[in-house]
Order: structure tokens, then C-alpha cells, then sequence
């Protein structure tokens, strides 16, 4: 295809915690580039996944969730991360759950709405209304609240209506050469996942507000041949949740890092050998500097 007819750039995925931003970029990328569980709060980093068609290259920013609390550290670096990367994207859509509009809701369309770039929503979670008609009076609403590029009612779960938005965010990117290898789907190495894929079954694991307080880093990650060998530390904040996440003989952190390892195997193809040691590091999330040092963007 010639260079004038090719398509591409930086979509970014927005809107408050929970709506299923990251359900709808693995769906539309194709491949799990991004962790999901039932948790709001589950990304905290911008992740990126890329999908190459013979007309456009979609390069689909995953934020993490905008939301008003800013009382601790990670949190502000959360809201810095997700609008740094809205800022920063060719267009952006704010994903809403449907039939639900809240204050973070609000919030989050104030913020993307004084960029002043192009700015579609994704109305998802569609299946769950019954009977169908009862969308429209909230599409109108919402098409009353901002004046969006395009308004498209999708459900990531089952993968509705996903190629109507392909489509139309191909028509909003600029013209463009590829900005990336087309096999490539994601800006994260294995290292980087592994540790994500680790946090996922942790939260999944974990119940109330402990997910929150863990972390997870790859201390050493060594290709044996065709087998990965991984060590990870999960950092928490207490000593008391360092007993939680390790549970009764050792029962919990065996059962994540099972399930963990099998996702890895999965996701790369190959054979894993995963160790888990457990950390405190006091306050890690209210600590700039630790956030830092685990990774995260600092504003």
C-alpha cells in the first residue's frame, strides 16, 4: 500500500477505574497485553499494544484508571501516568460502562476534554442491558455531554462491535509510515509481563485492600535453552500481609505462583521456572523514590 493511504498512531484508552479499558485493548489488539481482573485499579502503568492491518497501524495506549483520590503517592502517579499518555496520543477514547455515568466519570471527560484533541467514546459492557432500547436515551445523553468524534456501543467481553470502532479510529489517525515492526503487538519484554502476570494472580488471590499495597519485580529472568528461569520479589507494606500473601504453609503464594506460571507459558511458548520471594518495604506506595525504583513513571 502506498504511504498516503497507510494509517497510523497513538490511541489512547481512558476513563475511570473499571469500565474494562484493558479487556478492550487485549480484544482489539488481539494478543493479553495487558493484565485484567474484577478489581478497579488493576493497570498502573500505560502499556502499549499494537495492531498492523494491510491499511493502518493502531497503536492502543492502555491507562490506568483516572480517578479523583490522590491520597497517596502511587495513586498521583497513576492520574500522571494515564493523562501524561492522553496528552501525548494522536486521539483518545473514553470508555464508559453503560447505562452508568458517576463523578469519575466526569472527571475523567473534563480532563480529556481540555486537550482538544479528538476524542471518541466507547460505550462497553453492552451485553449486559436488557432490553436494548434502553441505550439509546443514554448514547444521547452522552452525546450531549462532549461533542465526540464518533460514539460507538461495543462490548469487549464478547467482542462486539469491535470492527465498527477499528474502522473508525483508522478514518480519525493521521497519515502515516509504521512506527513499529508489524509483528510486533506490545512495548513490554517478557520481564515485564512476567511480573504483571504474577500481580494479576496475586490480586485475583488477595481479598479487600491488600492488592493494592503489593508489588511485584523480576530480580533475575536467564533463558536455560528453551526454559525461562524467573525471580520475582513481591514487595508489600507490613509485616502482617507479608504472612497473608505466603499463606498457611506456604499454600497461598504456591497457588499464585502455579497459576502464574502456566499464564507464562502460555503468553511466550515456552517452559517457565518461576521462584517467589516475599518483601517489606515500609510504605512503598506513599515513597516516590521506591515508586521510582519499581518502575514507575515519576511526574
Amino acid at each position: 500500500m502506498a504511504e498516503a493511504d497507510f494509517h497510523a498512531g497513538f490511541i489512547a484508552i481512558a476513563g475511570r477505574p473499571n469500565v474494562g479499558k484493558s479487556t478492550l485493548v487485549n480484544a482489539l489488539v488481539g494478543h493479553k497485553v495487558s493484565i485484567v481482573t474484577p478489581k478497579p485499579q488493576t493497570t498502573r502503568r500505560r502499556v502499549l499494544g499494537m495492531k498492523t492491518t494491510a491499511t493502518a497501524q493502531l497503536i492502543f495506549v492502555d491507562t490506568p484508571g483516572l480517578h479523583t483520590g490522590e491520597g497517596r503517592a502511587l495513586n498521583r502517579a497513576m492520574n500522571r501516568s494515564a493523562f501524561a499518555a492522553a496528552s501525548e496520543a494522536d486521539l483518545c477514547v473514553l470508555v464508559v460502562e453503560a447505562l452508568q455515568w458517576e463523578e469519575e466519570d466526569a472527571h475523567a471527560l473534563q480532563r480529556l476534554g481540555s486537550l482538544g484533541s479528538p476524542l471518541g467514546l466507547a460505550i462497553n459492557k453492552v451485553d449486559k442491558v436488557r432490553p436494548k432500547d434502553r441505550l439509546l436515551p443514554f448514547i444521547e445523553a452522552m452525546q450531549a455531554r462532549h461533542d465526540f468524534s464518533f460514539v460507538v456501543p461495543v462490548s469487549a467481553q464478547r467482542r462486539e462491535n469491535l470492527a465498527e470502532l477499528e474502522k473508525l479510529l483508522t478514518q480519525a489517525l493521521p497519515v502515516s509510515p509504521m512506527l513499529f515492526p508489524a509483528e510486533q503487538f506490545t512495548d513490554q519484554d517478557e520481564t515485564l509481563r512476567a511480573a504483571e502476570f504474577v500481580r494479576e494472580q496475586l490480586i485475583l488471590a488477595l481479598r479487600q485492600e491488600l492488592p493494592y499495597s503489593v508489588a511485584v519485580q523480576i530480580e533475575e529472568s536467564v533463558l536455560d535453552g528453551s526454559l525461562l528461569r524467573l525471580s520475582a520479589t513481591i514487595w508489600v507494606e507490613r509485616e502482617g500481609q507479608k504472612a497473608i500473601v505466603i499463606g498457611g504453609g506456604g499454600g497461598l503464594l504456591k497457588n499464585v505462583g502455579r497459576a502464574a506460571r502456566l499464564e507464562m507459558e502460555r503468553e511466550f511458548g515456552r517452559k517457565v521456572f518461576l521462584q517467589l520471594w516475599v518483601k517489606v518495604r515500609e510504605d512503598w506506595a506513599d515513597d516516590e523514590r521506591a515508586l521510582a525504583s519499581l518502575g514507575f513513571e515519576e511526574g
